[in-house]
């Protein structure tokens, strides 16, 4: 498998880490979309949210509660911030190993997007 962040996990690229348990890893995006932007990811691969599944379930929660506690430690917990998950290619999702994206810095407007509405 070559996975962009097994490769981080393993520490065999170099990511500017913030937060690491035994099941999640966090660090920067190295393209920031807010002052505050990090990417919380899983240990184990999941490719996608369409491939979790129920025993999955206890993991994926880990993703939001370690994404709340990194909020805290950085100091932008209670000003607010937003958790993001793309999934696929028209979700967003440019590397095939779920993550969550940590978002804040700044207030954040919503809709979260800027181009119209589309159907595929």
């Amino acid at each position: 498998m070559n996975c962009l962040f097994c490769s981080i996990i393993d520490k065999q690229i170099p990511a500017d880490i913030v937060y690491e348990d035994e099941h999640v890893l966090a660090f920067r995006d190295i393209n920031p979309q807010t002052p505050q932007h990090m990417l919380v990811i899983p240990k184990q691969h999941i490719a996608t949210l369409n491939d979790a599944n129920e025993a999955d379930a206890l993991l994926l929660g880990r993703l939001s509660l370690a994404a709340a506690k990194l909020a805290t430690q950085q100091g932008f917990a209670e000003a607010g911030y937003r958790t993001v998950m793309n999934c696929n290619a028209h979700g967003g999702q440019t590397v095939d190993h779920i993550h969550l994206h940590l978002l804040g810095g700044k207030a954040l407007g919503w809709p979260p997007f800027t181009d119209q509405l589309k159907t595929v």
